[in-house]
This record gives C-alpha cells, sequence and structure tokens, in this order.
C-alpha cells in the first residue's frame, strides 16, 4: 500500500516536471523556434483553430519564423492572430508566405523573462509539495486504519520526503537551464 502511495507521487511529481517544462519552452529566448507560436488559434470560418494546422510554421533563420499558410484567403486572419498574441511580433507577408521576424532582446526584458520563469519554478515546486502533502495524508489515513505501524508512517513520510527533495532539485536545474539561456546573448 505504501509503495503504490509513492510510486503514484512519483508519477504525478514526474508530470508536474513534464508540465513545467512545457511552460517555460513558451517563454521566448534569442532564439526562434516553432513552439513560440503553439497557443494561438486562427478564426478559420467560424472555428478557433490552432495555427499549425492553417499553415506549415519554419524557421529558417534564428531571429525569424515563417508560416505558409495552405489558405491563400487565411492569410489576413493568420497575421490579426499574431498581432493579437501577447507576444509582441509583427508578421509581414508576401505572397502565401508571412515572415515573423524576432526583435533582440533587451536587456531589462531578459530579466523580466528571468523572473516569469521563476514564476513558473515555484507553481511547479508548489505542485510538488502539494503531491508530497497528499501521500502523507493518505500515510496519515491508513495510520489511523491501523493498516501500518507508527515505525512504517515514519519511515513512509521520510521516503516521500527523499523523493520530494529529489523532484524539487530537478525543478531549480530546469530552472538555472532556462535562466541561462535567456541571458546568453
Amino acid at each position: 500500500m505504501i509503495d503504490e502511495i509513492q510510486q503514484d507521487a512519483k508519477e504525478r511529481m514526474a508530470k508536474s516536471i513534464e508540465a513545467l517544462k512545457n511552460n517555460l519552452n513558451k517563454v521566448r529566448t534569442g532564439r526562434a523556434h516553432a513552439s513560440l507560436l503553439d497557443n494561438i488559434s486562427v478564426d478559420y470560418y467560424g472555428m478557433a483553430t490552432p495555427l499549425n494546422q492553417v499553415g506549415n510554421i519554419s524557421v529558417p533563420d534564428a531571429r525569424t519564423l515563417a508560416i505558409t499558410v495552405f489558405d491563400k484567403g487565411m492569410i489576413g486572419a493568420v497575421e490579426k492572430a499574431i498581432l493579437k498574441s501577447d507576444l509582441g511580433l509583427n508578421p509581414a507577408s508576401n505572397g502565401t508566405l508571412i515572415r515573423i521576424p524576432l526583435p533582440p532582446l533587451t536587456e531589462e526584458r531578459r530579466k523580466d523573462l528571468v523572473k516569469v520563469v521563476k514564476g513558473e519554478a515555484e507553481n511547479g515546486k508548489i505542485a510538488i509539495r502539494n503531491i508530497r502533502r497528499d501521500a502523507n495524508s493518505d500515510f496519515k489515513a491508513l495510520l489511523k486504519d491501523k493498516e501500518i505501524s507508527e515505525d512504517e508512517h515514519r519511515q513512509a513520510e521520510d521516503e516521500i520526503q527523499k523523493i520530494t527533495d529529489s523532484f524539487i532539485k530537478q525543478v531549480d536545474e530546469v530552472l538555472a537551464d532556462k535562466e541561462k539561456e535567456l541571458m546568453e546573448i
């Protein structure tokens, strides 16, 4: 029973780390990558459609994104959707191709992004600590129902703390990598 609770906690904590990584991928660094546009939806004949389903997103160089729209009539809607997003990008189209130059990040903007990244990391740590709390309350319930002894309860709590510490360390490593990536010019 204890092993099942610990395994469940490990799996949930691993998912928290993955969610953190996905959230951090959306934070723009100095380089262009197609995932910057993942959250943008385009009004495609009355339906909100993800941008990657109305066009092909490519990265011709480190500071430019290019979108080849499948339907030429959608170019205006795609440009409008990019402008409406809070990414601060200005698309320029020529025919079927939309080019999006990425402005270089200023020192001030980099520091703001580091604050955002630290906030995301703190949210990840909070999620992991909440999972620990859930596991500990499960252990207390087992102890109360006399399904485990007090020694087993204490050992289980110690083990879940070790697991929590290892996942918190992973969050710190992911944060350090992202900070380094943001601050390099």
